[in-house]
C-alpha cells in the first residue's frame, strides 16, 4: 500500500488542497514541512499525531521540515482561539524553542539520505522590514480572502473583544514560512491538524500567486500542482473530551514535565472506545498488527493486550528502549511487584510518580519505627490510626506486608541505596527518599 493510501485507510487524511497530491507523492521524493508553536518549553501529547504523521513520510523516502515559530511564536495564531494570547519574550521564546527542538530531535533521524531538518522561522522572517514585507507578502491577499477564513471568525464577530491586528496577520507570516521553504528547499506540502486549514491553504495561494506574479501572468488552475497542503483530524476521545488531558494535567513528550512511567500509564488507560482509532493515528504496527490487536480487545478485553503494546510502542518510540524498561519496572513494582532488585532508573520512575517523603539517613540509622515513619509522613493520619493500620494487614515496607508494631525502619531495607518504598492498602504508596 503506498503512502497516501495508508494515511487514507488509518483515518489520518482528513483533507487536501487538490486530488493531484496523491500522484506527487507516489511520483518520487516530496520536500514537507510542519510547523509547531513554541508555546511551552516542549510538545504535549496533541502534538504526537502531526510528528509521527511526519516520520511516516521520512520513512517513505520524503524530506521532511519541522519548523519550530520563533517568529510566528511572537504573533500567536488565532485559529478557532476564545481571546488573544500572551505574548511571550523573546528570551522565553528562544528557551522554548530550544526544548521543542529537542523533542523533535528525538522523533525524527537527522542522518541519513532522507535526514529531516528542524529550523526556526525566525531565522528568515527577522530580516524583513515591515515595509517589504507589506509590498512582497500582503499584496497578495485581499482582506475578503482573510476575512472568509473561518478560524478566526468567532474573534472577528465579537464586538466585545475581536481580533487584533497582530493576530489577524498571523496568517501571512505561516504562509510565508511555506513560500520560503517552497523556493529555497523545493517544499511542495505542508501538513497539519484540520484546524490549520485557513493558514495552509494561504500557504499554496502564495505560492501560486508569487509565481504567476514573477512571471508576470494571473495565476491559473495548473499553478497548484506546485504547492499542496494534507490536514489530519484533530485527535478527540470517543466521549468528546480533550485528547492528552488528564486529572494530573497535560501529558507532555519531555521526560522531565511527564515521567516515562506516567506517558506508559496515560496509553494504559485507553479506553476500549478509543484504542482502535489511537492505533491507526499513532501505532507504527501493520493494519494486520493492529486488526489483531482489535480482535484482542473484543474477545479478551480484561488483558488489555492493544493498550499495552500501545503504550510500550509510544515510551520506546518518544523515550527510548532504556526508559521503556524502567517504566516497566516502575510499573511491575507499582502493582506489588519485589522493588529489592530493581533498577536505579525504574525507582526514579516511581519517585516522579507517587508521594516522596524526604528521610534523614541520620535519622533511619539512630531507628524511627514504622508507625513513627507512617504519622510523620501522613501515610497514617497518627501514631493510633499507624498501630491500628499495621495490625489490620494493611501496611506494606517494600511490598512486604508487616503486621508487627514493632517493626523499626534499618538501612538494609534501603532500594538502591537511598530509597524505602511504604504501602497503605492497595494503592497508596509512598516513596520513603534518604538524604
Amino acid at each position: 500500500m503506498n503512502l497516501y493510501d495508508e494515511l487514507e485507510t488509518r483515518g489520518i487524511l482528513k483533507q487536501v488542497t487538490s486530488p493531484k497530491l496523491r500522484d506527487a507523492m507516489n511520483g518520487g521524493s516530496l520536500t514537507l514541512y510542519c510547523g509547531f508553536d513554541p508555546t511551552s518549553d516542549t510538545l504535549h501529547v496533541g502534538s504526537l499525531l502531526p510528528l509521527l504523521t511526519l516520520k511516516r513520510f521520512q520513512q517513505a523516502g520524503h524530506k521532511v521540515i519541522a519548523v519550530v515559530g520563533g517568529a510566528t511564536g511572537m504573533i500567536g495564531d488565532p485559529s478557532f482561539k476564545a481571546q488573544e494570547r500572551t505574548l511571550l519574550t523573546e528570551e522565553l521564546l528562544a528557551a522554548n524553542v530550544r526544548g521543542i527542538r529537542s523533542v523533535i530531535e528525538k522523533l525524527l533521524p537527522l542522518k541519513g539520505a532522507t535526514a529531516a531538518r528542524v529550523m526556526n522561522n525566525y531565522e528568515w522572517t527577522s530580516p524583513f522590514s515591515f515595509i517589504h514585507f507589506l509590498r512582497d507578502v500582503g499584496k497578495h491577499f485581499t482582506i475578503n480572502y482573510m476575512m472568509a477564513k473561518e478560524s478566526g471568525r468567532a474573534r472577528r464577530e465579537d464586538r466585545e473583544h475581536g481580533i487584533s491586528y497582530t493576530e489577524f496577520s498571523y496568517m501571512l507570516l505561516q504562509a510565508y514560512d511555506f513560500q520560503h521553504l517552497h523556493e529555497k528547499f523545493g517544499c511542495q506540502l505542508q501538513i497539519g491538524g484540520s484546524d490549520q486549514w485557513g493558514n495552509i491553504t494561504a500557504g499554496t495561494e502564495l505560492i501560486r500567486r508569487m509565481k504567476a506574479h514573477a512571471q508576470g501572468r494571473e495565476s491559473t488552475d495548473q499553478d497548484e500542482e506546485h504547492a499542496f497542503g494534507l490536514t489530519h483530524p484533530l485527535v478527540m476521545k470517543a466521549d468528546g473530551t480533550k485528547f492528552g488531558k488528564t486529572e494530573s494535567g497535560t501529558i507532555w513528550l519531555s521526560a522531565e514535565k511527564t515521567s516515562p512511567y506516567q506517558f506508559y500509564q496515560f496509553w494504559i488507560q485507553t479506553t476500549d472506545a478509543d484504542i482502535s482509532t489511537y492505533l491507526r493515528f499513532f501505532s507504527f504496527k501493520s493494519l494486520d498488527e493492529i486488526a489483531q490487536l482489535e480482535e484482542a480487545t473484543k474477545t479478551r478485553p480484561e488483558k488489555r493486550e492493544a493498550q499495552q503494546a500501545l503504550a510500550r510502542e509510544m515510551v520506546e518510540l518518544t523515550h527510548g528502549k532504556d526508559a521503556l524498561a524502567a517504566a516497566d519496572e516502575a510499573t511491575a513494582i507499582l502493582f506489588g511487584g519485589d522493588p529489592t532488585k530493581a533498577s536505579s532508573a525504574a525507582l526514579r520512575e516511581v519517585q516522579s510518580s507517587i508521594p516522596n517523603w524526604e528521610l534523614p539517613l541520620s535519622r533511619l540509622q539512630s531507628g524511627i519505627t514504622l508507625i513513627e515513619a507512617l504519622a510523620e509522613s501522613g501515610l497514617s493520619p497518627s501514631k493510633g490510626q499507624a498501630r491500628k493500620d499495621i495490625e489490620g494487614g494493611g501496611i506494606s515496607v517494600n511490598n512486604q506486608k508487616i503486621t508487627d508494631i514493632a517493626f523499626a525502619l534499618k538501612p538494609e531495607q534501603r532500594l538502591a541505596g537511598e530509597f524505602i518504598l511504604l504501602r497503605k492498602g492497595k494503592k497508596n504508596y509512598l516513596l520513603v527518599h534518604l538524604k
